[in-house]
């Protein structure tokens, strides 16, 4: 079968099997995301470097724990799909070898029967530059994230749920907000994203530094 998954014991062992390229590493390959470049990405594949240990920041840690919680939420809100979780695991594609996709949930939509992807995010807005990210869209390493999901999983939607946590006067400003990607829609999109996927993991085995890619200002 050319899908499969691969369940952990432990957070521990799940990091220590991520070789692949996963759903947050994406958007680095192509220059977009604002933590990683894709030299430093290279390093970390190619086994020069180790990806720095981010699990006792705070905002790490309130998403952790927030996470179940906002899945109970969106099965409450949103009866018409069956949520499921799998834990520690990696769904793996033989057709893409190069990829791993490990889920916040998956989702099945009842009427059809269509498989979805559930994407969890919480945000801090600390500046009205990433209250703007967010205003009508997904900020792009988030959307590069879901499009990887999609063509590691082949599945035929994905939905992002995000909660904007903001600060004003001492007081605490919640929002929810919910985007959903036909895959449909965007499958130009995905095909891009694999290939520069392919030539990233053949510089990665050949151990060929990649150019530096740089975000647009």
């Amino acid at each position: 079968m050319a899908i499969h998954r691969i369940t952990f014991d432990s957070k521990e062992e799940w990091l220590k099997n991520r070789t692949r390229i996963g759903g947050s590493d994406a958007s680095c390959i192509l220059g977009l995301n604002p933590w990683k470049t894709n030299i430093e990405l290279w390093l970390e594949k190619t086994g020069q470097t180790t990806p720095d240990d981010i699990s006792d920041k705070d905002c790490v840690k309130y998403g952790v724990a927030a996470e179940p919680l906002l899945r109970e939420l969106f099965a409450l809100d949103f009866p018409e799909y069956e949520v499921e979780y799998f834990g520690d695991n990696m769904i793996l594609n033989d057709d893409y070898p190069f990829g791993a996709a490990s889920l916040d949930g998956e989702l099945t939509e009842k009427e059809t029967g269509r498989k979805g992807i559930l994407e969890i995010k919480t945000t801090n807005i600390l500046q009205s530059m990433q209250k703007e990210k967010w205003k009508d869209r997904i900020p792009d390493n988030y959307y590069i994230q879901i499009l990887h999901y999609l063509m590691v999983t082949e599945f035929d939607f994905a939905i992002l749920k995000a909660q904007l946590k903001s600060e004003f006067n001492g007081d605490i400003y919640l929002q929810t907000k919910h985007y959903k990607i036909e895959r449909a829609d965007v499958e130009e999109d995905i095909k891009y994203l694999e290939s520069s996927e392919r030539e990233f993991w053949k510089q990665v085995q050949e151990r060929k530094r990649p150019a530096l890619i740089l975000p647009e200002v």
